[in-house]
Parts: structure tokens; sequence; C-alpha cells
């Protein structure tokens, strides 16, 4: 038996490069999770601005790369399974753990409010501003506008047959009604990031055919493509990064300058794509790729897991030392959520993070025989 499914990740069966691009963006979402944690919880991180400033440089991409990559599979889901059943899918397997493990967090949240950071920040209307305002519950947003966003966009392309270009339009039109309302102060609860993340889902659809191709690789890995692109990466990421932290703010630029921060999430977004094909084509730092793998589970557990960790690092173990205690945080916000979803897998618990039994998972880790 193996306590992880590598064998299952790590085949030719799956895009390899994209498990590795959403390892980076979701190591990259844990490191901020894990910065403000740290922060809220009262130790000074103003002693170690270089902390600050990776979570300020690497924080423009990181969540439009998650859309783009959920919207390249789309239009290949919907000629083969049609819509009902792809909504159903999404129902299971996106809102289905938003649900479960909101409610989950925000019940530890409300019990244990003394020893987190969360006191005065949630109360029983959290449960339901998972859906209608979850940038109120942390992170569980970010689920909602995924469910939400591939909802709308394959009705939209099944029903009301709209094409990539309108799909494109409407997402232009949505991202710059979302700046417009940010801008002005109107508060619109999930409408928010649904509007201002359907043109990245978007994009993905326009550009799956071409990402998808396997004659694309050789682009994406070639140093003619990658060097320019780093050298344009880091001069936008140290912009972006400046006037952010010039006003105070990590949203300043993704509230106040819609187009610059355009800019800064694709040229980002293309420079992590470039980076997992060269990882997927060389087969280096697997690690990540498993990590990318189960970029769900992390998402849903890395705040208790991290919480947990800070006050164990800090009250038990005495540890003060706040690089150490960032590395050791986030280190246990990506691994023990893996460990917690393979456990709960071999004891049969897979409903806590869909209801759609993974059976291919299952079988990869207790053996054909235990599925019998």
């Amino acid at each position: 038996m193996k306590l992880f499914n590598t064998d299952f990740i790590l085949s030719d069966r799956r895009h390899g490069w994209i498990d590795y691009d959403r390892g980076i963006s979701i190591i990259l979402v844990t490191y901020r999770h894990c910065y403000e944690s740290m922060e809220k919880s009262g130790l000074n991180m103003h002693e170690y601005p270089w902390l600050e400033y990776i979570n300020v440089f690497f924080f423009g991409f990181r969540m439009p790369l998650f859309f783009i990559a959920s919207g390249m599979f789309i239009s290949g889901s919907m000629k083969k399974i049609g819509l009902q059943p792809y909504v159903l899918n999404r129902i299971k397997s996106i809102l289905y753990p938003l649900l479960v493990w909101g409610i989950i967090q925000i019940s530890l949240q409300l019990i244990f409010s003394d020893y987190t950071n969360s006191k005065g920040e949630v109360d029983f209307h959290s449960y339901i501003y998972l859906i209608t305002y979850p940038r109120a519950t942390g992170q569980f947003w970010y689920l909602n506008a995924l469910f939400f966003v591939g909802v709308i966009y394959a009705v939209l392309k099944s029903v009301f047959k709209f094409t990539v270009k309108y799909q494109i339009a409407i997402g232009v039109i949505f991202y710059f009604s979302c700046s417009y309302l940010i801008i002005h102060d109107i508060n619109v609860g999930a409408i928010s990031d649904i509007l201002k993340y359907y043109l990245f889902f978007a994009i993905g659809d326009a550009i799956s055919d071409f990402m998808l191709s396997h004659k694309t690789a050789n682009l994406f890995t070639s140093r003619k493509f990658i060097i320019p692109l780093l050298i344009l990466f880091i001069i936008i990421q140290y912009i972006f990064t400046q006037i952010n932290i010039n006003n105070g703010s990590n949203y300043f630029v993704e509230n106040k300058i819609p187009i610059f921060f355009l800019l800064v999430a694709l040229v980002g977004c293309a420079l992590s794509i470039a980076v997992s094909f060269s990882l997927k084509k060389h087969e280096a730092l697997k690690f990540i790729r498993v990590i990318g793998y189960n970029s769900v589970h992390i998402y849903c557990l890395q705040i208790i897991v991290m919480s947990i960790s800070r006050l164990v690092f800090i009250k038990i173990f005495g540890i003060s030392n706040v690089p150490l205690l960032a590395f050791s945080i986030l280190f246990m916000g990506l691994f023990v959520p893996m460990v917690v979803y393979n456990v709960c897998l071999r004891m049969n618990l897979w409903w806590l993070f869909t209801l759609k039994k993974p059976e291919a998972e299952m079988s990869a880790i207790l053996g054909d025989s235990s599925l019998k």
C-alpha cells in the first residue's frame, strides 16, 4: 500500500505540465496565506522585508492561472459529456468540498476563536457567506468563483451557442465592470469575483487546442521564448510590486489599475506555463506535480492546518524565528492536507472531498483487490 498515489499522478494519462502549473500556483497561494496568518498573529514580519516582498512579487498571476487552466478543459468536457453532466461534476468536485470544508473551517474558527486570528471576523452569518460573499470567509471565494464561472460559461456555450470570441468579449465587459464596481466601492459580494475571473476562464478555452497540443511544449521550452519572457516578467513584476508596496496594499494595482493588472497576470501565467512545460520535459521536481494534483485538497485544508501548526510551533515548541516559522508552517500547509486526503481515501472517507468516488485513485493506493 502507498500513502501517496504518485504512480497515478505521474502517469502519462494526465497532462503533466498542468499539474506542475497548478503546483506552482498553490505553493504561492499557500505562502501568501501563511504570511498573512503570521502577520495577523502579531509576529513582527516587518523585520524581514524580503518575506513581504516575495508575498507581493508573486501575487498578481496566481489565481488567474487557476482559471485559465480550468478553462482549457471545458470544450473537451462539453463535447464528451454535455452540459448537465458537466454542471453535475462541478457540483460534486468544486461546490461540494467548498461547502463541506467551509462549514468545517468556520465551525472550528467559532469554537476556537480565542486561539485563532478569526475572532470577530466570523459569526453564524459566515455559513451563508460561503455562497453570497465568500471573500468574508477567507480562501473559499476561489472555489465559489470557479464553480459559478464554469457553470455560467457552460450554459452560454451550450444553450445560447456563444462562440469563444463572444465569451472573450463578455469576459472583457465583466472584467472592467468589476473594476468599476471596486473603484466606486460598490460591494456585490460573490458576483465581483465571477466578473473578474470570467475573462481568464474564457482565455483558457480560447487557447485550449494550442496548449493541449504536444507540439506546444517545443515552443514553451525554447530558450528563445523563455529568456525574453523571463526578462519581461521580472520588469513587470518589479513595477507591480513597487506600486503596491508604495501604496500600502497588495490589491492596489488589481483594483485601481485593471489594464496593468491584466498584463501582469497574463505575463506571469505565460512564464509559469513555460516553467511547467520545462519541468515536465525534464521530469524534474516531481513533488511540485504531486502538489499540483492535490491543489484543491490543499486549498480546502491549508488554513486549518497552518493555524494549528502555528500554535504548535510557537506555543509548544517555542519557535520564535520568523523565517523558520514561515518555512515550517508553509511546509505543513502543503504536506498535511495531502496526507489527510490520502488517509481519507484509505479509510473510505473520500466523501469528505467529493461526491464522485475516485475509483482510479483508490485503486492506485489500495490495490485493485481492495475495491472488489
